[in-house]
């Protein structure tokens, strides 16, 4: 949904994705905007965070400064969850490509990427086991079997459900990022 205030003087879409000319092609950076679904879910995250921080401040005015400590602890991990939450998706550099789970992070150099292409595919919905038809972008690996290729995004994760230009506009960098770094 545009903001009247952010599109009164410039499209709101179409300049935010262009990288700019002075950018630094050494850092990570993911080619698209995290999607409502993940930046809700992180927000209702840090909510309950909130709600537990506060008890802790309850728990260590009342005098049992362990139990305090505890639940503060719980705090803290659920605020690390939102944040991996936020991190998560597809992010490239001129060294590689680089998927970020929430408990694992892959790393590919450009010189073991034969391709990234989007397909069309049964895809799980928001990452539940419920599958429905969508496209994905996928992963071929140099010296890897063709039965071996991760799933790097779809159309129904939470970045891109019922986004589908964001998503066709993602998978064109990324794989303009393939195409420009992994020639070998």
């Amino acid at each position: 949904m545009p903001l009247p205030f952010l599109t009164a003087d410039r499209a709101f879409e179409a300049a935010d994705d262009v990288a700019l000319p002075f950018d630094d092609h050494e850092r990570w950076r993911r080619p698209y905007r995290p999607g409502p679904w993940r930046v809700g879910a992180a927000a209702l995250w840090l909510l309950l965070a909130s709600y537990v921080l506060f008890a802790a401040v309850i728990i260590a005015l009342t005098g049992t400064l362990p139990g305090a400590g505890v639940v503060f602890g719980i705090a803290l991990a659920i605020i690390a969850g939102a944040l991996r939450l936020l991190r998560l998706g597809v992010w490239v550099s001129s060294r590689g490509l680089r998927q970020v789970k929430f408990l694992v992070t892959r790393t590919v150099p450009w010189e073991q990427v034969a391709a990234v292409r989007t397909v069309q595919q049964p895809v799980r919905w928001l990452g539940l086991p419920r599958t429905v038809q969508g496209q994905a972008l996928l992963l071929v690996r140099r010296g890897r079997s063709a039965d071996d290729v991760p799933m790097l995004m779809t159309t129904h994760n939470a970045d891109f459900l019922a986004r589908v230009a964001a998503f066709e506009r993602a998978t064109d960098s990324i794989e303009a990022w393939a195409a420009e770094n992994s020639r070998g």
